[in-house]
């Protein structure tokens, strides 16, 4: 199937409490991982706007759940970029506070048709195993893309898609994405069509 074409992203809303959440209006596609995974690049990168989401130097930047209304040559849908995990210097306070929002946003969002789990694709942590566990579990479809592909050589690429197939306990996948390059924007552009059931 052709992949998704993206028009324009358009920043909606940003929620730091359940109940500053949408209207749940258009179906959803929830992107997470884990703090500096490269979480804004990769999004300003599908949707072909720069600047969209902000790219912070410090890790753990994302603190609220952020909606992008996406217009496609598919359907409108919304884009939701969740606050990143697993960053040892954000407050536990603070991570205390995004454990219940990522939770109720994943457990009261009917319209939601899928999440996007970013993975570093030279390093797989206890919390990505954990995400994955935790969004299998909630029976919510799952695309795994592996970031930063432009750090991994070409010629180490079988092997570093075999340690992330093995730390994940995962059969197929992940598809790697450079935000730097665009290599597989294509790849991961037709896998969210499927997502979005289209």
């Amino acid at each position: 199937m052709a992949a998704l074409k993206i028009y324009s992203a358009e920043f909606k809303a940003s929620c730091g409490a359940v109940e500053q959440f949408l209207k749940p209006t258009l179906p959803e596609v929830a992107i997470v991982g884990r703090s500096n995974v490269g979480k804004s690049s990769t999004i300003n990168c599908l949707v072909n706007h720069k600047g969209l989401a902000k790219v912070g130097k410090t890790p753990g930047k994302t603190q609220t759940i952020n909606f992008f209304q996406i217009e496609t040559n598919g359907p409108r849908f919304m884009l939701v970029d969740l606050p990143g995990y697993g960053f040892a210097k954000v407050p536990d306070r603070v991570q205390q506070q995004w454990a219940p929002l990522i939770e109720t946003f994943f457990k009261t969002r009917g319209n939601l048709r899928g999440v996007i789990l970013l993975i570093d694709s030279r390093r797989v942590q206890d919390s990505d195993r954990d995400m994955v566990s935790w969004v299998k579990q909630l029976n919510i479809p799952m695309m795994l893309v592996a970031t930063k592909a432009d750090k991994v050589p070409r010629g180490k690429r079988s092997g570093a898609l075999r340690e992330l197939q093995k730390g994940l306990g995962i059969q197929e996948g992940p598809t790697f994405l450079s935000a730097y390059t665009g290599e597989g924007k294509h790849q991961v552009l037709s896998q969210l069509r499927d997502l979005l059931g289209t």
